[in-house]
């Protein structure tokens, strides 16, 4: 692979996977609109790990405050504080998008990745998402989510294996539409997505050691320290400017791009 392109793409992968506009639909639709080469599962990997590295480490604080909540909570559940009831959260937020992407991930790679889905996806999910936002309460925090809250958000990842929808976007949607204020949405959107990436990277890894495909490592170390980055700075200022732009701006981007998909493979 081309030093460049593996930049442009680690750069797509660091942006997207967090930003509420697809991060697959975004890896697939790259190379089919520039004409290059399919950068192949082991680079897949690596920008998947590079993400993961940057949520991991912009979350380290709350990510230890959970875990050490968690455990205690396993030897006194009645005792449990609002970071282990977070950590439960995010635990089992986790589960249908784990048990459905292992039944049906095949499925879904063979009929799913057309550039009409990723279309229609792209745009349906983005009308929902300004839907969310305008009309969702925006009153509660992330430390403030009951079973019937989780459980809506957890199935509503489950909708983010269709390329298109993004997992950070439907998630973040979910979380408004219960009640979530915009950045208590997307701080848990981003604490689910580290099971979520984790999986998908080792999925994936796991494939890659079945066929054993070639390792070519500058593009690789490129991928990972690339996208670690930009999903870094991703993270912070989205974060930061969430409750001065909101969701329009992605909306408006969503609706742009699935009518230019449309428009150009119809």
């Amino acid at each position: 692979m081309d030093p460049l392109h593996a930049i442009i793409l680690a750069v797509v992968q660091g942006l997207t996977e967090f930003l509420p506009i697809s991060s697959s639909a975004h890896l697939i639709l790259v190379p089919v609109l520039a004409d290059w080469p399919d950068q192949g599962l082991a680079f897949d990997v690596a920008v998947h790990f590079g993400t993961l590295t940057a949520v991991v480490l912009y979350f380290r604080t709350e990510l230890l405050a959970m875990s050490a909540s968690w455990f205690r909570s396993l030897a006194a559940p009645r005792e449990a504080d609002d970071e282990a009831r977070l950590a439960w959260a995010v635990l089992l937020g986790t589960i249908p998008l784990g048990l459905t992407g292992l039944l049906l991930h095949d499925v879904i790679e063979t009929y799913l990745r057309s550039p009409l889905i990723i279309a229609s996806t792209t745009i349906l999910f983005g009308a929902l998402l300004w839907y969310a936002d305008v009309r969702g309460a925006q009153t509660r925090c992330e430390y403030r989510l009951g079973a019937g809250r989780i459980a809506l958000i957890a199935f509503s990842q489950v909708l983010a294996l269709i390329p298109g929808t993004s997992r950070s976007g439907i998630t973040i949607t979910a979380g408004l539409l219960v009640g979530l204020d915009r950045k208590a949405a997307a701080r848990f959107s981003f604490l689910l997505s580290i099971p979520a990436i984790g999986m998908a990277a080792g999925y994936e890894g796991n494939k890659l050691l079945g066929i054993g495909e070639a390792v070519h490592w500058t593009p690789i170390v490129i991928g990972v320290v690339v996208s670690a980055v930009s999903a870094y700075l991703c993270i912070h200022y989205f974060l930061k400017l969430l409750d001065r732009i909101g969701m329009l701006p992605f909306v408006i981007y969503r609706f742009v791009l699935g009518a230019a998909l449309f428009l150009l493979f119809w």
